[in-house]
């Protein structure tokens, strides 16, 4: 089974991606869970949103939950051409299912499950400046050689703030309205492959701490059509769980872009899936061409 997971990681799952701040197509984060290293650009504005539907079967509780949710992000790229502030957050609906001394008892809950305010900043990126490598006249040997630094990736941090308000069936008893996350983002642009691995710390100083490790894999198969893929390993006192996403976008200008996706995960406390569907547009008042072109990506 471990090795499977592995396998699913390495191999399946991704993002969308950028090599620059702003780029002359639209970059964005669906459909996977995870944030891309790079901001959408100064003076972009970006709504990336979904609806999803799934099912829930926990074993041991004896539950069936049918729900139905919407995901949304909101991302703008403001003074610097490496920062973003974004608004991410979901909305759910469940309806769940149980037997209780023989007969079946259903009850639903609805609200916001997350909302999260934040700012990603680019510490480093190595395609800014980046040299292509020339071939060795004099050495084939030289020209064969691995080039090592094609796996140094560009860095992000992001500092956000979760909040909730009112009486929230999604949270625990106790737990704080307001709460920070961290995350580091890397990324790896390799032609038509991104490799991105977000490091998450969520819920900090709260009595259930929340942390998250995201690996994803994109692969564009032309300038408008892309499979992508997701791993993300979820550690926490209440709920853990290692869930993968899988699915497929369209560019259908460069400004807009549809996505379908789904999920699984691999046990039984409970056992879940999804699918869901998305579209990302942005409002580019973008002036400055500080872009720069890849003629392999999305």
């Amino acid at each position: 089974m471990r090795i499977y997971k592995c396998f699913i990681a390495l191999f399946f799952f991704g993002n969308f991606f950028a090599t620059a701040q702003y780029t002359e197509t639209i970059n964005s984060n669906r459909p996977g869970n995870s944030q891309g290293a790079f901001a959408v650009g100064p003076m972009v504005l970006q709504l990336e949103a979904g609806a999803k539907m799934g099912h829930d079967e926990h074993s041991l509780l004896g539950t069936e939950t049918d729900l139905w949710g919407i995901d949304y992000s909101l991302r703008f790229g403001f003074l610097l051409e490496e920062l973003e502030i974004n608004l991410m957050g979901s909305f759910l609906d469940e309806t769940i299912s149980e037997t209780v001394g023989g007969s079946n008892q259903s009850y639903g809950r609805s609200n916001f499950d997350s909302n999260a305010i934040g700012v990603k900043y680019l510490v480093y990126d190595p395609y800014k400046n980046g040299k292509e490598r020339k071939p060795n006249l004099y050495s084939w040997k030289a020209n064969q050689r691995f080039d090592w630094n094609i796996l140094i990736p560009a860095v992000s941090l992001y500092a956000g703030a979760n909040f909730s308000f009112g009486d929230n069936p999604y949270q625990y008893e106790g737990q704080s309205g307001f709460s920070p996350r961290f995350a580091i983002i890397t990324q790896n642009n390799w032609g038509p492959w991104v490799l991105v691995v977000n490091v998450i710390a969520d819920q900090i100083a709260q009595e259930y701490p929340a942390y998250s490790g995201i690996i994803t894999l994109t692969h564009s198969f032309s300038r408008k059509f892309a499979m992508f893929g997701e791993f993300q390993t979820l550690i926490n006192d209440l709920y853990s769980d290692e869930i993968a996403r899988g699915g497929f976008a369209y560019l259908f200008h460069k400004n807009f872009q549809a996505d379908i996706s789904g999920l699984i995960n691999f046990k039984d406390t409970p056992s879940r899936w999804q699918v869901a569907g998305g579209i990302s547009y942005r409002f580019d008042w973008h002036k400055q061409d500080q872009y720069l072109e890849n003629q392999e990506e999305l």
